[in-house]
C-alpha cells in the first residue's frame, strides 16, 4: 500500500490517523525486503545468508532489534535504481546479554555498494555508538563505493574516509569493535575490519585492496581471488584475521561467543525501570484519537505526554508563565528526564493576550531557556517534543524581544552537555526545529511520527513565496492557466519534500516511529544514553614495523 501526502483541501479527505500510520508500516515491510527475492536467491546461491537473516541468527531477541535509518536513501539515486534503505542495516540489538551497535552490509542491494548515504548511515551509528559507550559489530558484504557515485562518496568530511577515522577514535576510546567477513570486503572498505578489535573470515569471502582484475590491469599479474585475498590466505599467510570459519553459521556462532566475553551490563542498564510508577496514566493507542494526520486538530501536549511519562510523574515547571512551551520534571520508566514540548492548544497569557497553539513566543523561550540550564545543573537528560510552526512574528513579537530570546533559548540548548532526545510529532518548521533540538543541535536520537512535517515554512506559506519569485522572474508574460498550473507545481513539489519520508531518507531523523511506541522508544534510547560514557585509557604510540 502507498502512502499518500495528506492534503491540504480537506479533513474529510484524509483517512484516521492509525490508517495513516498503517500504511506507513506497510511501506516499512516492503523496505526491509532489501533486494527482493532476486538478490536473496542470488545470497542463497553463494551459500550465505542476507543481512538480516545474520542478524536474526546473531541476536539474542531479534524482534526487539531497535532499527535505524530504514528509510535512508528512499527515493533517491533514481538513475541508478532503488537502494532500499541505503544497502545497509543499522541498529541497537542485544547479543549474549550485551548492549551493541549493529553494522550489516545488505548485499541483496547493488553487492552491497555504498552510495553517499550508506556513508552517512554509517557514520550516524558509529557516532550514536560512540555517545552511548556501545560496542560495534561489522557484519561486512560489500563490493565496496559504488563506482558511478564515486565523486560524491569519496572525499569529503563526511565521506567514505570517515567511517575507517572513526574506527580508529572508536578503539582508542576503548569501546570494542567486531568484524566479521561474510563476503566482499574490497578497495578501501578493506580497511574496515583491520582496524576493528576482532576479526572473523568465513570461507568463499574475499578480503583485498584490489580485485584480480584490478590486480591484472594494474600490475599485469594473474591471480585467483583465494590466493589473493581469501580466508585460508589470511588466516595461514598474511596474518590479517583472527578467525577463520566455514560459514556463516559457525561465524556467527564464534562472534557471538567473543561478545560473551565483554563485561556483564549492570542489571540498572537492563531494565531502567519496573512496577507500577513504569505505567503511564492514559494508554499509548489514546494517542491517535489526539492528533489529525494533517496537522490542524489542537490538543494539549499534557494529554500527549499523559500517554508517555510515568502515572503522577509530571512537575511542571513555571506553569503559569510562557505557556506556549510546556516545560516538565518526569520520569519515564523510572528515570528523571527533562521535557520541552511546545502546546497545541491556544493559550492566554496575562501581559500578551491570546497566544496561538505550535507558535514559540518571547516568554516560553526564556522559560525553556532557563529550564535547560536547570536540567543541565542537575544532569538531568533532555527529551523534546515537537509540533511547532516557528516563533511569532509581527511588530508586537519583535517588540517583546524575540529574537533575543529566541537567541538565549539556542544558546543555552547548544551548549547544553546531557542528553538529548527528540520526538517530532507534527510539523517541525522553521527555528522552532532549532529550538527544540532538531538534528543541528546533536540530540542523541531524533525520531519522528508519520505525521511529521520538516520545512523552513508551511506549505502554503512557502508555495506563495516561491510562485511569487517564480512569477517575476519569467521572461515571458504567462497566462492565468500556466499561473495556477505553475502555483500548483510549486505546492506539490513542497509538500512531496515536508513528507517526513523526504527527510528520513536523508537522516534527518534516525527512524519513523509509531505514535503507540514512542514511550517504547524512548525507554529504549535513554537506556543507551544513560551508559556511562566511554574511558579512553589506552593510547598507543609509534608502530614498530
Amino acid at each position: 500500500m502507498k502512502l499518500s501526502p495528506p492534503s491540504p483541501q480537506s479533513e474529510i479527505r484524509h483517512p484516521p490517523l492509525q490508517d495513516y500510520c498503517r500504511a506507513l508500516a506497510a511501506e516499512e515491510a516492503g523496505l526491509r525486503e532489501g533486494g527482493g527475492a532476486p538478490g536473496l536467491e542470488r545470497q542463497h546461491k553463494l551459500g550465505r545468508l542476507t543481512a538480516r537473516e545474520r542478524l536474526a541468527a546473531l541476536l539474542d531477541a531479534p524482534a526487539d532489534f531497535f532499527e535505524l535509518g530504514l528509510w535512508a536513501a528512499h527515493g533517491m539515486y533514481r538513475e541508478w535504481g532503488a537502494f532500499p534503505a541505503a544497502g545497509v542495516v543499522t541498529g541497537i540489538g542485544r547479543i549474549a546479554g550485551r548492549t551493541a551497535m549493529l553494522i550489516a552490509n545488505d548485499a541483496t542491494v547493488k553487492a552491497g555498494a555504498f552510495v553517499p548515504m550508506t556513508c552517512k548511515k554509517i557514520l550516524r551509528a558509529q557516532r550514536i555508538a560512540f555517545e552511548c559507550a556501545l560496542p560495534l559489530v561489522y557484519l561486512v558484504d560489500s563490493a565496496g563505493v559504488f563506482l558511478p557515485m564515486q565523486d560524491e562518496i569519496f572525499p569529503d568530511e563526511d565521506d567514505f574516509g570517515r567511517i575507517f577515522r572513526n574506527n580508529a577514535v572508536l578503539s582508542a576510546a576503548g569501546l570494542p569493535q567486531f568484524a566479521a567477513i561474510m563476503g566482499n570486503c574490497v578497495a578501501g572498505g578493506a580497511y574496515l575490519p583491520v582496524l576493528c578489535d576482532k576479526i572473523l573470515m568465513t570461507e568463499g569471502s574475499g578480503l583485498y585492496l584490489a580485485g584480480p582484475s584490478l590486480v591484472k590491469a594494474a600490475i599485469g599479474q594473474e591471480v585467483d581471488s583465494e590466493a589473493l585475498g581469501g580466508a585460508a590466505m589470511h588466516a595461514e599467510i598474511s596474518g590479517t584475521v583472527d578467525f577463520r570459519e566455514k560459514d556463516d553459521a559457525a561465524c556467527l556462532a564464534r562472534l557471538k561467543n567473543l561478545i560473551g566475553l565483554l563485561p556483564e551490563e549492570s542489571s540498572k542498564l537492563q531494565h531502567p525501570g519496573s512496577g507500577e510508577s513504569s505505567s503511564p496514566a492514559k494508554q499509548p493507542n489514546d494517542l491517535y484519537s489526539l492528533i489529525s494526520p494533517d496537522g490542524r486538530q489542537q490538543y494539549d501536549m499534557r494529554d500527549l505526554l499523559a500517554c508517555v511519562i510515568d502515572a503522577g510523574a509530571l512537575d511542571e515547571y513555571k506553569a503559569d508563565y510562557g505557556k506556549s512551551l510546556v516545560c516538565a520534571y518526569a520520569r519515564l520508566g523510572g528515570r528523571a528526564v527533562g521535557i520541552v514540548a511546545n502546546q497545541r492548544t491556544r493559550v492566554l497569557s496575562k501581559t500578551a493576550g491570546l497566544q496561538m497553539p505550535g507558535v514559540i513566543y518571547a516568554d516560553s523561550a526564556d522559560k525553556a531557556a532557563r529550564f535547560i540550564l536547570d536540567c543541565n545543573q542537575t544532569h538531568l537528560p533532555l527529551i523534546f517534543f515537537q509540533d511547532v510552526s516557528g516563533f511569532m512574528v509581527g511588530k508586537d513579537a519583535e517588540q517583546s524581544g524575540i529574537i533575543r530570546a529566541g537567541a538565549k533559548l539556542v544558546n543555552a540548548l547548544s551548549n547544553s552537555t546531557v542528553s538529548k532526545l527528540t520526538v517530532i510529532v507534527g510539523g517541525s518548521y522553521g527555528a522552532g526545529n532549532y529550538a527544540l533540538c532538531g538534528k543541528a543541535f546533536d540530540p542523541r536520537f531524533i525520531f519522528a511520527w508519520p505525521t511529521a512535517k520538516y520545512a523552513v515554512m508551511g506549505a502554503a506559506q512557502a508555495s506563495d513565496v516561491v510562485y511569487n519569485i517564480l512569477a517575476r522572474s519569467s521572461a515571458t508574460e504567462r497566462t492565468p492557466d500556466e499561473l495556477a498550473a505553475l502555483r500548483e507545481q510549486v505546492r506539490q513539489n513542497y509538500v512531496e519534500q515536508a513528507d517526513i519520508r523526504y527527510g528520513a531518507a536523508r537522516g534527518w531523523v534516525d527512524t519513523i516511529i509509531q505514535p503507540h511506541e514512542t514511550r517504547a522508544v524512548l525507554l529504549t534510547a535513554l537506556a543507551c544514553a544513560a551508559r556511562p560514557p566511554p574511558k579512553a585509557n589506552f593510547h598507543t604510540g609509534v608502530l614498530q614495523v
